[in-house]
This record gives structure tokens, sequence and C-alpha cells, in this order.
């Protein structure tokens, strides 16, 4: 009996030796070390995008840059205790920079489940827009389905949201797929595209200056801005503090009116595109 009560104890003692202690708990991650990182840098990396206005504006005599979306970081960066830092990069870039640790956060960013593999998004919307065109004159299709045909010619940007619209809603419509929003423009003041897609405020600026019509086909295909951060161990605290400034962003109007304000400031009424919800 002895020969057998030394053998389980054995076969126990090899058991444990390799699955470890089950007493001992495993080391619980701290969701505030990017939060601390940040602090202590003094920095928070901040995209900014060239050629992406009202959003995105940079002055080309100071290098200075402003617009709603960058009033939205330095936002984040004030609360932290920080300075924003720019980076310039286009929206097709934005994985590849999240990676490579070039920035810490982005706002404005749809969902979009393949750049969702690399970074992690904040759950919520800072504020909820609609995808529209800037369109040709003449041109002014009422539904989608009324541009899925060849003839249709539609420029949209390179690995943004707009060129996953245009591949699945309208796959029949010839694309014009660019890398930036400059270029589109020039496709459409050269009669090479029948329209621009784009987001709503962005119709309205092309609107505004008068390059191409805001027109909203329907169904409305809604477009919420969200914030993408960098996916590293501890980013916890981080994530819960976005989502809490996104909350009260979009709760409360203020998204929505600092939109609105800054469009008007230029000129632009957001009314022309009466379907969205980003005027107060």
């Amino acid at each position: 009996m002895n020969r057998w009560v030394r053998a389980i104890i054995a076969a126990l003692i090899s058991v444990t030796t390799l699955v470890g202690p089950a007493s001992v708990p495993a080391r619980a991650e701290d969701p505030s070390l990017v939060l601390d990182r940040i602090k202590a840098s003094g920095k928070l990396k901040f995209p900014v995008m060239v050629a992406e206005e009202p959003g995105y504006i940079k002055d080309p005599r100071t290098g200075e840059w402003s617009g709603f979306f960058v009033d939205w970081g330095k936002d984040i960066a004030g609360l932290l205790g920080v300075q924003p830092e720019y980076h310039e990069t286009t929206w097709g870039n934005l994985a590849a920079d999240f990676q490579a640790g070039k920035i810490d956060l982005a706002v404005g960013l749809n969902p979009n489940p393949r750049r969702g593999l690399v970074i992690d998004y904040v759950p919520g919307a800072i504020v909820d827009g609609i995808w529209a065109l800037a369109a040709r004159p003449g041109f002014e299709p009422k539904t989608w389905r009324e541009m899925d045909t060849r003839e249709t010619r539609i420029a949209v940007q390179k690995g943004g949201t707009m060129q996953v619209i245009a591949e699945s809603v309208i796959p029949n419509a010839t694309l014009d797929v660019v890398p930036t929003r400059d270029q589109a423009v020039l496709e459409l003041q050269s009669g090479k595209v029948d329209a621009i897609l784009l987001a709503d405020q962005d119709a309205a600026l092309l609107n505004a200056k008068g390059i191409g019509k805001a027109v909203v086909p329907t169904p409305v295909l809604h477009n919420p801005s969200t914030i993408g951060i960098r996916r590293e161990p501890g980013n916890a605290g981080f994530e819960n503090f976005l989502a809490n400034w996104m909350s009260q962003q979009n709760s409360l109007g203020l998204a929505c009116s600092r939109i609105t304000r800054s469009m008007l400031e230029r000129g632009i009424d957001m009314k022309v595109v009466p379907q969205s919800g980003k005027y107060c």
C-alpha cells in the first residue's frame, strides 16, 4: 500500500511542477499603463490629415493646425495635461502609423473591421453623420441603386470607408480610387468623374466652394465618428477615459454644435445637406 501511496504522491508532484500552483493568480495587467505613459511623456501623438478641410486645416504661413477634428485632439490632450504632437498622414496610412507607434489615437474614424484587426476602436460615437456626394451639374441620383451602373463614375479615397461603401453598395459603378481628396476634386473639375463620395461636412464644404453640389442618395447611409487607439497592453483605462469623453460630446450635442459653429465661421451652412444631423 505504501508503494501505491508513494506513486500517487509522485504523480501529483509532477503535475504541479508542469502547471504551477493553482493558488497563484495570473499577474493582473495595469489598466493605466498607457495613460501613465502619455502623461509621463507630456505629449499626445495625434494624426492630422493633409488636404482634409474643414476637419483638418493647416495654415500655410505658420504651419499651425486647426479645424474641429484638431480641436477634439486638443481637448483630449488638455484633459490629460499634455500637449498634442502632430503627425501628418492620410486615412489609408492610419493602421500602419498605429502599429509603428507614431500615433496614440485618431478621431473621426468610421467602424472598419479590417482596421479593427490591428487597432482598438472605442465603443460609441463622437457624432453621427451621413455619407453624401459632391456631384457635377446635372448629376443628382435619388438612390444608390440608380448609381450602380458602369456608366456612373465615382471618385473615392483609397483605404477609406468611402471605398468600402462604393465597392459594396455600387459594385458595378466605375470607381476612380485616389490617394487624397484634392486629387478627387481635380477629377471632378476635369469631368473625369460624376461625383465624389465623402462625408456630409466635406460635401457641404465643396458645395459652398461651388465645386460640386451636395447630394444624398437613399437609403441614407450613416457615418458615426469614433476613436481608434493603439492596441497595446494596459490601454483599458485610456479606452474608458475616451469612451466617457465621447459620450459627453454626443449626448450633450457638444460635437454637433462645434462642427456647426466651425462651418458657419467659414461661411458654410450644413443645411445644404438636410438629412445630416450635424447642425444644432
